[in-house]
């Protein structure tokens, strides 16, 4: 009986398609990821309320202006933050 063995080449052919065929994520309906915000942009997440500051390959700055849960963990919270670039938040747009 033989055995199916994974050559070297079958491994590569492998690695490369899975790295190909990954799922292309979207926000949730009404939301928007952090990093397509644009600087000095407004935004609600959960129990904040903060504003974009600039966006890397791996986080976004943020400043966090407001705090709405519980008062002894504003102060942790208030000032510059780091957050994922893809943090879903709430953008309302100027009317």
């Amino acid at each position: 009986m033989r055995q199916n063995r994974l050559t070297p080449k079958k491994i590569k052919n492998l690695v490369a398609k899975a790295l190909k065929d990954k799922p292309n994520w979207k926000p949730s309906k009404g939301k928007v990821y952090l990093k397509s915000l644009k600087a000095g942009q407004l935004f609600n997440c959960g129990n904040m309320k903060g504003v974009f500051i600039e966006s890397n390959p791996s986080s976004s700055m943020v400043v966090i202006i407001d705090y709405y849960g519980d008062y002894d963990l504003s102060s942790y919270y208030m000032g510059k933050q780091r957050f994922a670039n893809k943090t879903e938040v709430i953008v309302k747009e100027k009317k």
